[in-house]
C-alpha cells in the first residue's frame, strides 16, 4: 500500500534569530461580572486565530462564516466519485512553510507536536526548457542558502551573479518594513527583476513560480511583496524553503479539531450565516445582523476575504467612517485560479515528486500527486491501483473558458509526466474561483490595517497590511491574533505572544553591504 511521505526529520524549531512580539499584558480571564462579547466575521485562518485567543481569555465569541464549513480558502467539502468513493474536495495544495510560526502555534492547540503535518522532501521547480531547480540540499542558513542556490542551480550561476546590477540588488540583504514598500511598491515584480538584471531563466523558473503564489502575474504584482517574500523564505530566515502539508484533507486534519476546540471554549459557530450589516447599538457596541438574527457585540473582528469584507462594509453605512469605507470598497481581487483534481486508473511514476512547481507549460503552474502525502488519496490509490493528481493554474484570464482551460491543464500534465497519457481519468473535479486579494502595484497604502478609526472594530486576513514580515497564510494567522490582541488590551486581558522571522538583515556585515546600495535609482521609487 502506498503511504504518505513520513514526517520530515529536520528540526521544526524556530530560527535562533526569530523575533518575539510580546503579548499585551493583563489578566488571563475577565473579572467576575459581564464578559466582553466579540463577533468574528469570517471562519478562515484569520477568523479562527482571533476567535481562539479571545475564547481562551474568557470572551464570549460568535464566529460567523457564510460558507457551510470553516477554513476559508482552505475549506473542504464532501463529494462522491462515479465509482462510489466518498472523497473530500478542496481548493487544493497549500505549503505550510516552517516560517509560519503563528499559524503553527494555532494548530498546536489541537496537535501539540504537529503530527498532522508531514514534510515533503523537496521543493522542485521545472521549466519546459529542461531546467530543474531543487532546494533539498541547499543550506538553510543565510548567506549560505544564497551561495548554495547559486552553486547548485542550473538557472542561476556565478557568471549570472557578476552580471547583476549590484547597487540596485544590495538592499535585498537588509529588507525592512515599511521601507520595502516605500522603495518597491510602485513597480511590478517583473520590472524589479529586469532592473536588477536577474537572469531570465531564473526569473521563469524560480521567481515567477513564487510570485504566482500570490495568484497574480509578475507584471501585476507589487515588487515590494516579491522582495518581502525573498526575505521571509530565503535570505532572512534559516528555516529554508522546504515545507509541510497536512496528512489528511483540511477539514479532518485542521478545521474539525479546531472547531471542536472552539466549541469547548464556548464559541458559538454559525456556518452558512453571512453577516449583512454591522450597526451601532443604542447602548453602545454593535448590532451584528445575519440570518441568525441580531446579536449585540462589544467589539468586532472583520476577518472575511476581500469580496466578503467589501459586502459587509457596503451594507454597514455607519461602520467606522466614510474614508475608511471608501478604501475598503476600492479593494480588488486577484484574477481567477483553476484547480483540477484527477482520479487516474493507474499510478504516476514512483519517482515523481509529491509537488512540482512548473513554468513554461502553458497555464500549468504546479502539479501534485496527492496520494504521496494525503491519507485519503493514498487509501483510494491503494484500493484502486490508481493515483490522485491535482493541477493548478493561477492568474487565469477572466474571459477564459474553464472547460477548455481544464483540458489544456491535462494536456500539459501529459508533457510534464508522459506516463499519464496512457491513464484513464476515472473521475475529475474542476474548481474556478476569484476571491484572493490582489497585491497590485502601488496598492499598499490602500490596504486596511488591523486598526480602524473605531477602536472596537479590527480587521484581519492575508489582505491586511502589517508592520511584521509575514505573508500569505502566516499573515492571516498573525493579523488574526493581532486583531484579537487589540480588543484584549482594551479589556485588560492578556494577549497572544507572536513570532516572526527577523525583521531586518540577519548580520551586521550584510546590513552594511546593503547600505552600499542605498541612494541608487530605487531611492524615491515608492514615494
Amino acid at each position: 500500500m502506498r503511504r504518505p511521505t513520513p514526517p520530515h526529520t529536520a528540526a521544526r524549531g524556530r530560527d535562533r534569530k526569530a523575533v518575539v512580539v510580546p503579548a499585551p499584558g493583563g489578566l488571563s480571564r475577565p473579572l467576575p461580572g459581564r464578559r466582553p462579547r466579540c463577533a468574528v466575521v469570517g471562519g478562515g485562518i484569520a477568523g479562527i486565530a482571533a476567535a481562539t485567543i479571545l475564547a481562551e481569555r474568557g470572551v464570549e465569541v460568535t464566529l460567523y462564516e457564510r460558507e457551510p464549513t470553516l477554513g476559508g480558502r482552505l475549506a473542504g467539502w464532501q463529494d462522491r466519485l462515479a465509482d462510489g468513493s466518498d472523497v473530500t474536495m478542496s481548493r487544493g495544495f497549500h505549503a505550510f512553510f516552517r516560517q509560519y510560526y503563528n499559524l503553527r502555534g494555532l494548530l498546536r492547540r489541537v496537535d501539540p507536536r504537529l503530527d498532522r503535518l508531514t514534510g515533503l522532501p523537496d521543493y522542485p521547480l521545472r521549466h519546459s526548457s529542461g531546467l530543474y531547480d531543487s532546494f533539498a540540499r541547499v543550506p538553510r542558513t543565510p548567506p549560505w542558502s544564497a551561495l548554495g542556490f547559486v552553486a547548485r542551480s542550473p538557472s542561476f550561476g556565478w557568471r549570472d551573479l557578476t552580471r547583476m546590477n549590484a547597487p540596485a540588488a544590495l538592499p535585498l540583504l537588509d529588507v525592512r518594513i515599511p521601507d520595502v514598500y516605500r522603495r518597491y511598491d510602485r513597480m511590478s515584480a517583473r520590472d524589479f527583476l529586469d532592473a536588477i538584471r536577474f537572469p531570465l531563466a531564473a526569473q521563469h523558473l524560480a521567481f515567477e513560480v513564487f510570485s504566482r503564489s500570490f495568484f497574480a502575474d509578475p507584471g501585476d504584482l507589487s515588487a515590494a511583496e516579491l522582495v518581502l517574500m525573498f526575505h521571509i523564505y530565503f535570505l532572512g530566515s534559516s528555516e529554508g524553503l522546504l515545507f509541510d502539508v497536512p496528512d489528511e484533507p483540511f477539514p479532518q486534519a485542521l478545521w474539525d479539531p479546531l472547531a471542536a476546540y472552539l466549541r469547548g471554549h464556548g464559541v458559538r459557530i454559525l456556518t452558512e450565516t453571512a453577516v449583512t450589516e454591522i450597526a451601532p447599538a443604542p447602548d453602545g457596541g454593535h448590532l451584528v445582523d445575519s440570518a441568525a438574527g441580531p446579536w449585540h457585540a462589544d467589539a468586532v473582528v472583520l476577518a472575511a476575504d476581500t469580496g466578503g469584507l467589501r459586502a459587509v462594509v457596503a451594507g454597514s453605512p455607519a461602520l467606522c467612517d466614510g474614508d475608511w469605507r471608501s478604501r475598503i470598497g476600492a479593494l480588488r481581487t486577484a484574477p481567477p485560479f483553476l484547480v483540477s483534481r484527477l482520479w487516474l486508473d493507474r499510478p504516476v511514476r514512483a519517482d515523481r515528486p509529491g509537488f512540482l512547481g512548473t513554468s513554461g507549460y502553458g497555464p500549468l503552474d504546479n502539479a501534485s500527486v496527492l496520494d504521496r502525502w494525503e491519507g485519503e488519496a493514498a487509501r483510494w490509490a491503494a484500493r484502486t491501483g490508481g493515483s490522485v493528481v491535482e493541477l493548478h493554474a493561477y492568474a487565469v484570464d477572466p474571459s477564459a473558458d474553464p472547460a477548455r482551460l481544464s483540458r489544456e491543464l491535462v494536456a500539459q500534465l501529459h508533457r510534464v509526466w508522459p506516463e499519464t497519457r496512457a491513464a484513464r481519468i476515472v473521475d475529475e473535479r474542476h474548481l474556478l474561483r476569484a476571491d484572493c486579494p490582489l497585491f497590485e502595484v502601488g496598492g499598499h497604502r490602500g490596504r486596511p490595517t488591523v486598526d480602524t478609526p473605531d477602536p472596537t472594530v479590527t480587521v484581519a486576513g492575508d489582505l491586511v497590511r502589517t508592520e511584521y514580515p509575514v505573508a500569505l497564510m502566516e499573515r492571516a494567522a498573525t493579523t488574526g491574533f493581532l486583531a484579537a490582541n487589540a480588543h484584549l488590551r482594551r479589556w485588560g486581558l492578556r494577549g497572544q505572544t507572536l513570532w516572526t522571522v527577523p525583521a531586518a538583515g540577519r548580520s551586521a556585515a550584510l546590513r552594511l553591504l546593503a547600505r552600499a546600495g542605498e541612494g541608487t535609482a530605487w531611492e524615491g521609487v515608492g514615494r
